[in-house]
């Protein structure tokens, strides 16, 4: 019985996953295991759930139909587990994030590393990209991200803000005629970065201009390259403050347009409400909402 119970959750975090490796990574178990207890499933209930391929696997008419069921067995066990949970003072579990590679001592990292010191029986794997992951394909329990979120069937909470400056290096902007005014600004190289839409806006004393560059040399994928690059000396663009605070300081950077601000953006946990951390997860977010989630 216990074995048909772990057939049916591994059958369906490969529903949700598409794939046994990404159910896998969802669960915490080898691709190896999946497919064992999935054929054990398959063999037993004399039935194909899936069309496999090499690419990918799409559920059998026999394995619509077992969906929505094993769904709720699902659900069923996991609310269970969330309430035992919620009378523990002492989380235990597996935590998968991924959240921007940039920033290594924001004050957001740092209340990751808090919140492992002081619940020693999590485990919490950090994986650092300035691209947008897959969370259910790749078996992420939780992202952070930042900006403006697409839609999606995600959850979501807003758990801080973030402020941007718009920045370049003296050598560069000794390279050309000074920039006063946004006509100026459009003369200007700008180091683009995938991450971002190029359209910014500038706000000032109560006007608020969009403003789209469209002189690029420079492409990156990473707020780290962006800011090497400024630092070299090939164009303009904004990053957070608090990955700047520093070069500003010293005046190996400086403001471009510092009459100009840009509106803050948002910092939010994004996860998927499925898979049994759902609980651990959100106790998590709880705590990086209680110690203020910024990035500087």
């Amino acid at each position: 019985m216990i074995e048909d119970y772990r057939g049916l959750a591994v059958f369906v975090a490969v529903a949700d996953a598409g794939s046994l490796s990404a159910a896998g990574r969802r669960l915490k178990l080898s691709t190896s295991v999946i497919s064992h207890h999935l054929s054990r499933l398959e063999t037993k209930l004399g039935v194909t759930l899936f069309f496999r391929s090499t690419r990918s696997m799409s559920l059998t008419p026999e394995g619509q139909a077992a969906l929505g069921p094993a769904r709720r067995m699902v659900e069923a066990g996991e609310a269970a587990l969330d309430a035992l949970s919620q009378t523990s003072d002492q989380p235990v579990g597996a935590l998968r994030i991924t959240m921007p590679a940039f920033g290594e001592r924001t004050h957001l990292r740092q209340s990751v590393w808090e919140f492992a010191r002081l619940h020693p029986l999590v485990a919490i794997s950090l994986h650092s990209s300035d691209k947008p992951a897959d969370l259910v394909k790749e078996g992420f329990d939780l992202a952070i991200r930042l900006g403006v979120l697409a839609d999606s069937s995600l959850k979501s909470r807003r758990i801080g803000d973030f402020a941007r400056v718009l920045i370049a290096s003296p050598d560069y902007l000794a390279t050309r005629p000074p920039v006063r005014t946004i006509e100026d600004l459009a003369g200007c190289s700008f180091v683009a970065l995938s991450m971002l839409p190029d359209r910014m806006t500038l706000e000032h004393k109560g006007r608020s201009v969009v403003f789209e560059p469209e002189n690029f040399r420079i492409e990156v994928d990473s707020i780290t390259a962006a800011k090497s690059a400024i630092l070299a000396g090939l164009g303009v663009q904004h990053l957070p403050l608090g990955e700047v605070e520093a070069e500003l300081a010293s005046g190996e950077l400086v403001r471009v347009l510092p009459q100009w601000n840009l509106p803050l953006l948002g910092i939010y946990a994004v996860w998927p409400d499925i898979g049994p951390q759902k609980n651990l997860t959100r106790r998590l977010i709880d705590f990086l909402v209680s110690r203020g989630g910024g990035v500087g």
